[in-house]
């Protein structure tokens, strides 16, 4: 197989699946994750900075996140910025420290996420296969311009779908684990 097109291959499906991987950890599942908070931005100094970059997030119990903030004076920034997130979280600030509770999802809830997950997984397919599709059109070219053999196309093509099910059955995968994990009381 080119090499060229190889390296594209496992490049651009493994940004597919590290960005799918990165969503769906921010998914609420009832548990205290640190991903939860990871993107969450913050006004500091008018700049909105991610608040991983302002304060230390440890998950102390299974169903607690804290907040430890670098400076103490941003500290009602952060706890307003958790606040107006649409995490549905209520923080509580003891002055030094934000303590963020992370209730129990409603059956309703659960079921919401799991559509949210199936969306997730699916614009994931659909980005695979488009880069196969991308993978696929540049192959056809390298035969076009003979610079690949019939046999060459065919064993490039047949490479490319065998990775293109590798890295579905992967979001498969995480799909299944996300769903239990959300899914188990």
């Amino acid at each position: 197989m080119n090499d060229d097109i190889k390296s594209n291959i496992s490049k651009r499906m493994n940004q597919a699946i590290d960005h799918c991987a990165s969503e769906l950890s921010q998914i609420r599942t009832g548990r205290a994750s640190t991903t939860l908070l990871e993107n969450l931005k913050v006004d500091y100094y008018g700049v909105p900075t991610p608040l991983n970059s302002l304060a230390t997030i440890t998950a102390q119990e299974a169903r607690l996140l804290v907040v430890q903030p670098f400076d103490k004076s941003i500290i009602q920034d952060i706890e307003k910025s958790i606040q107006l997130s649409e995490l549905g979280l209520n923080p509580n600030n003891d002055g030094t420290l934000i303590r963020i509770p992370i209730p129990s999802l409603t059956e309703e809830r659960r079921l919401e996420l799991v559509k949210i997950i199936n969306n997730l997984i699916e614009e994931s397919r659909v980005s695979i296969r488009n880069i196969r599709k991308d993978l696929n059109n540049q192959v056809k070219d390298l035969k076009k311009n003979s610079e690949i053999s019939e046999n060459e196309e065919i064993f490039q093509l047949e490479e490319i779908q065998k990775n293109t099910d590798d890295y579905i059955t992967k979001l498969n995968e995480m799909q299944k684990l996300k769903e239990k994990e959300l899914l188990d009381k």
